[in-house]
């Protein structure tokens, strides 16, 4: 298995493609490319992120800048903590969703955002050209703790003027909150707590060892909507190990919808905030529901190529007051630039909290969609040629986008086919009003693909 690098940053599994050799490579390249100075540093809590942020951190100090660790936390934390602080940069010890063997490095600008494509580019150039040159030993920089980023992040999403901790306690609401045993463990619990729920936690010890597939799909959540209906809770929450992701389920124990934590975030930022007709960003493999939600607000809706950093660019251009990815990425600008599954809770407790009712009365008032992924094996395959024989057969019958794979839209639904930033795979989503014509889609460019 190679390493995979993108604009999501560098992940391998550790041992094969990722050693410390690549770490070191990676860590004093962005010592150099950050200029030095103060480097932000946190991991998600995999049982392999110690050794690895211990291997970064030496690398930095020994490139001669000074690390403020803040050690198991969200990557959303590295960043905010990065933007308060002024720092250089930060990194984020992790592989998002990916399964336990592997881990990585997702790399953050002094904005307190990801490295965009140029900014990736010039960090390659950096790779490519002559070893590092270290700082002699009167000139290294030191490594100091920071143990109080997570509280501080709380603090920040309860500021925040449309969460409304009043009225989500007044609801007293029972979660069930899947940790996924990593570094949700050590905020999700207390953040629900300080807005009056209460908490029944699921592998929120913070040990590593993940008890299920990681990626927050309902199929990895089934545990989750038996404990929701066991518990008889309001809802249920969870999120990925470095909580960037957010799903919700519902208090009859059925998935509320990866894509639909967006679509509620908007619903409610353009409805209980002064910015109704602002603009809003999703990326290209994201519902429809958001654009038909936009329209009840007189808000355009903008799409990217998928990646966090080109939405939360395209935001920060434009202006939005809210966007995001379908996977249950929420951007929340007005705490910072970055998909954060804490900024979502407090949005989206806030919108049922007020709408009254339960989650799912909630969902059933959104439109209604259905979407279907898959994703095929890439290994060794030119599948740049494969998309672009798809397109080429298919376009004159829809609308063709090739801004990131190629995506099509018809009238009454979309497909789009794309590699994976983080794994080997090409990944294929439909949409569809009804779940037999999505999987009628699903399985039509399956087979064309082959």
């Amino acid at each position: 298995m190679s390493l995979l690098v993108s604009i999501s940053g560098v992940r391998g599994i550790v041992g094969e493609s990722l050693t410390p050799e690549v770490a070191v490579r990676y860590a004093s390249a962005f010592a150099e490319y950050a200029g030095g100075g103060r480097i932000v540093l946190g991991r998600d809590g995999r049982v392999t992120g110690g050794p690895l942020a211990n291997i970064i951190s030496s690398t930095l100090v020994s490139m001669g800048c000074d690390v403020i660790a803040l050690g198991i936390v969200p990557t959303p934390t590295v960043g905010l903590t990065v933007e308060k602080m002024r720092a250089a940069g930060g990194i984020s010890v992790t592989a998002s969703h990916n399964p336990m063997q592997w881990n990585g490095m997702k790399f953050i600008g002094q904005s307190g955002m990801f490295l965009d494509g140029v900014e990736i580019v010039r960090l390659q150039r950096i790779l490519a050209g002559p070893p590092p040159r270290y700082a002699p030993w009167d000139k290294t920089g030191r490594h100091t703790r920071d143990e109080s980023a997570i509280g501080r992040h709380i603090d920040a999403v309860l500021s925040q003027p449309l969460v409304r901790p009043d009225a989500i306690r007044k609801r007293s609401f029972t979660v069930v909150a899947d940790c996924i045993n990593a570094a949700g463990g050590a905020v999700i619990p207390e953040l629900l707590r300080r807005l009056g729920c209460r908490v029944i936690g699921m592998n929120d010890e913070v040990g590593g060892i993940f008890s299920h597939d990681p990626e927050p799909i309902p199929g990895n959540l089934t545990a989750l909507c038996a404990a929701v209906k066991q518990h008889r809770a309001d809802l249920g929450i969870a999120v990925d190990p470095d909580v960037d992701r957010l799903v919700f389920i519902t208090e009859k124990g059925e998935p509320f919808g990866e894509e639909y934590t967006v679509a509620t975030a908007v619903n409610y930022v353009l409805g209980a905030g002064p910015r109704g007709g602002s603009p809003v960003v999703v990326n290209l493999s994201t519902t429809r529901a958001v654009d038909d939600i936009a329209a009840r607000y007189g808000a355009p809706v903008h799409r990217t190529p998928v990646g966090e950093i080109n939405v939360a660019g395209r935001m920060k251009t434009l202006g939005a007051a809210i966007g995001g990815e379908g996977s249950g990425g929420v951007i929340f600008p007005a705490l910072h630039y970055m998909r954060d599954a804490m900024a979502g809770i407090g949005l989206i407790l806030s919108q049922i909290a007020e709408a009254g009712g339960t989650m799912s009365e909630f969902r059933a008032s959104l439109p209604s969609y259905t979407i279907r992924k898959t994703s095929i094996r890439a290994d060794g395959k030119d599948t740049a040629a494969m998309l672009d024989a798809v397109a080429e057969r298919l376009s004159p019958t829809a609308r063709c986008n090739m801004e990131d794979g190629v995506k099509f839209d018809f009238d009454d639904g979309w497909v789009h086919l794309r590699r994976s930033n983080t794994e080997p795979i090409v990944r294929i989503i439909a949409e569809a009003r009804t779940p037999e014509a999505a999987d009628a889609l699903l399985a039509r460019f399956r087979n064309e693909l082959g």
